[in-house]
């Protein structure tokens, strides 16, 4: 879908001013200034995030609590059953949770809902494998805010229940949360000012909690939970993941270890892209074909050995869902164009039989993505069909599925992405109703490509790249700062790989020229090929190849200039 180039600008005094009191360049400052880091302290705050600011666990409500039945569990010697959920939050989270256990003597046992078996959410099951194994108690990671019927199944059978979540709470006609019966809840939802963490960032902070500094251990299974739920990385959680980038970067965890190598990632920098791109999909891959269960003994596994065979299986997984995944995106960008014809619309929902309820999630992102609509992927199965959505920015998902409740089997999720059933027979009036409500609260489809700051391909070096990197860890909240450069030659452009587009950049008369590559742009090389000039946005890069490391423009869009 086009996009619309916007430049973001301020005052050049201010912007001078914070370069030179801060210490970093102009296009640094400016990309800080919109990230609203305005000052010199809040400059020093944001690069000096880690491990060391990371904040009392026992300020968090709930914590003291849930830490203080969590220890008299551990000292009566039964085991502590955790339940989590089948997404790398949820595994990391549920790995965490385990570790902090384990570090003050607790003998745990863990269980992983299937997607297939039990869906989403704090599954009764989990009370009988309890009673099973004889445990005092039972902790949820991930889960369990919205789980009344089960956690009043534990209060019948005299099981204590200490829930850990970040989902959105059920409220009642005031607004008020509506919580389960449960002896303790730790959920940064229910504390107006809190950081928006992740399931893995509450369970951290329970494990912190637990075991003070010697949780620190789980930074990197922090880290990859907290990127791969797409919460924000500011504050808390920018903190945990860079601190958990360090700790990976020291190749400590065995499993991390062969994730890396398996995923033909060894050498290369560890940033949060590599995370979200090569990491978290291998992680993923067994909860959405299979069972989740076992990526969280790989995660603990201290065995090299062990880990790389454990890997390797992962990566297989990971493959056959690439394979499911592109099948199902091809097939549902045929049904919508069948549905929506020549008109865009308003959102998309879309559904297929026989469907691979594993990719859903994944599709809809995808549609998300290409359209700039708030998209919902649903498999229909009989009677009901189930989906997964994801949102664009302007539209609260958990909320929309909140106003067509009425319409729905059952939901769950937040403002980025969101899980539904729905009657089968009810779809196209939910199609209808969704598309409504999405015109209604988005006024701008047309996706905005926001450039930080305009500069010149002179202004583009390796201390440039090296300033970007002190912003890392990039994602969600903290994106990676896109610069731009009008007037640009090209010297040479061919289309390479899976339809990426490869150029050589140069500006003006200098001799300076500069390769480019934009990833999944090939389409648009016929739209440029016969310009004289054209305009860039990009984020530069160091590329690393055979060793080697070449600067490079990762283009995130290219036009005709004006």
């Amino acid at each position: 879908m086009e996009r619309q180039w916007v430049i973001q600008r301020t005052n050049p005094e201010y912007r001078d001013y914070l370069c030179k009191a801060a210490g970093i360049s102009p296009a640094i400052s400016q990309v800080l200034i919109n990230r609203g880091i305005k000052t010199p302290e809040a400059v020093k705050n944001f690069l000096e995030a880690g491990a060391s600011a990371l904040g009392n666990p026992m300020d968090s409500k709930g914590v003291p609590e849930a830490a203080e039945i969590i220890k008299k569990a551990a000292a009566s010697g039964k085991p502590v059953l955790v339940h989590g959920d089948y997404d790398v939050d949820g595994i990391a989270s549920t790995s965490s949770m385990v570790g902090g256990l384990k570090g003050i003597g607790a003998s745990p046992v863990y269980f992983i809902p299937n997607r297939f078996v039990h869906g989403y959410g704090f599954h009764k099951d989990c009370i009988e494998l309890a009673i099973q194994h004889g445990a005092g108690l039972v902790v949820t990671t991930d889960c369990g805010i919205t789980g009344f019927e089960t956690a009043g199944l534990a209060k019948e059978k005299g099981l204590p229940v200490v829930i850990t979540d970040h989902h959105e709470p059920e409220r009642g006609p005031t607004g008020c949360p509506l919580l389960p019966p449960a002896d303790a809840v730790v959920n940064p939802k229910l504390n107006e000012g809190e950081t928006e963490l992740s399931g893995t960032g509450v369970a951290f902070k329970l494990a912190q909690a637990l075991m003070g500094d010697d949780a620190l251990q789980f930074l990197d299974i922090a880290a990859l939970g907290t990127v791969a739920d797409l919460v924000p990385l500011v504050a808390e959680n920018r903190s945990i993941v860079k601190a958990g980038m360090e700790l990976i970067e020291s190749a400590g965890r065995p499993a991390i270890k062969a994730l890396i190598e398996i995923a033909g990632a060894s050498g290369k920098d560890i940033t949060a892209r590599l995370m979200s791109f090569s990491l978290v999909p291998r992680l993923n891959a067994p909860g959405r074909l299979e069972s989740a269960s076992e990526v969280v003994a790989f995660l603990l596994c201290s065995n090299e050995n062990e880990a790389f065979e454990r890997a390797s299986r992962l990566d297989r997984l990971n493959k056959e869902r690439q394979r499911l995944e592109e099948d199902t995106f091809q097939d549902a960008v045929k049904k919508l164009e069948h549905l929506a014809g020549s008109t865009a619309p308003d959102s998309i929902v879309v559904a297929g039989e026989g469907w691979h309820k594993g990719v859903l999630g994944i599709v809809a992102s995808r549609l998300a993505e290409k359209y700039g609509r708030p998209a919902i992927v649903l498999s229909i199965d009989g009677d009901y069909a189930r989906g997964s959505g994801r949102s664009v920015p302007g539209f609260d998902l958990y909320g929309g599925l909140c106003a067509l409740k009425e319409m729905l089997a059952g939901f769950g999720g937040h403002r980025q992405a969101a899980g539904l059933r729905i009657s089968t027979g009810r779809i196209d009036g939910f199609r209808e109703a969704f598309s409504s409500l999405a015109a209604s609260s988005i006024s701008e489809y047309r996706p905005v490509l926001k450039i930080d700051s305009d500069i010149t391909l002179k202004a583009v070096n390796s201390g440039l790249v090296k300033e970007t990197t002190l912003l890392e860890p990039f994602g969600f909240g903290n994106p990676e700062p896109l610069f731009g450069a009008k007037e640009l030659e090209v010297l040479s452009m061919k289309v390479v790989g899976n339809g990426h587009l490869k150029l050589r950049l140069r500006q003006g008369k200098s001799h300076l020229s500069y390769d480019a590559i934009g990833f999944d742009m090939g389409p648009i090389a016929p739209a440029i090929e016969d310009c004289l000039l054209v305009d860039a946005a990009f984020f530069p890069t160091a590329n690393q190849w055979e060793g080697r490391k070449t600067l490079q423009l990762n283009l995130k869009g290219i036009r005709p200039s004006v």
